[in-house]
């Protein structure tokens, strides 16, 4: 997606230990009018799966998420990192480690916003590892629902993540894969 990498080249910033940053328009500060050109982008993607829910993971991909659901008509669930007062009822769990935090989360989903009716579509905002993606499916899985596919916005296809999920034989697309990052530069793949 040409708009969505020139937006990166723009206002991206490398931090050591291959860090993107985008926060000033897509994962903190958000602009609404790229975002909704990333939904359009993959609702026609994905115009030929059957979805019936978008599932996402706290916190950044909620807002991208929220937006691509729009295309679709459909509703977003969010994996929760936490268990909080006002979850009850039977949940899906899984673990997951963050790229970014170095951190372990216990991954939460009520039982009741994903079943094996579900045609699902997963959306997030970056692909390093594979790591949030992998618990995603895991809770799929679980459900019974059909994963129809998944939509990353930036995947580092320089990292291990994207090539695992596409051998799993997971329908995976990205609106822009870096191939290499250095201290000041990037490089996309066509």
């Amino acid at each position: 997606m040409q708009l969505l990498k020139e937006r990166i080249l723009k206002d991206g910033t490398i931090k050591p230990g291959n860090i993107l940053k985008v926060d000033s328009f897509l994962n903190h500060q958000m602009d609404i009018d790229l975002i909704n050109e990333i939904g359009k982008e993959f609702k026609a993607r994905f115009s030929d799966c059957p979805i019936t829910k978008i599932l996402t993971i706290e916190a950044s991909g909620i807002g991208i998420a929220c937006i691509v659901a729009q295309y679709f008509h459909v509703p977003v669930v969010f994996a929760k990192k936490a268990q909080s007062l006002n979850l009850d009822g039977e949940m899906y769990r899984t673990k997951v480690q963050s790229y970014t935090h170095k951190k372990v989360y216990d991954v939460i989903l009520s039982k009741k916003f994903l079943t094996s009716d579900d045609h699902v579509l997963l959306i997030d905002d970056f692909l390093a590892n594979g790591c949030a993606l992998q618990g995603l499916i895991e809770i799929v899985r679980e459900s019974g629902a059909t994963l129809e596919g998944a939509g990353i916005v930036i995947e580092k296809g320089f990292q291990e993540g994207g090539q695992r999920i596409r051998e799993m034989g997971i329908r995976l697309e990205s609106l822009a894969i870096i191939d290499s990052m250095s201290d000041n530069s990037l490089t996309f793949r066509d």
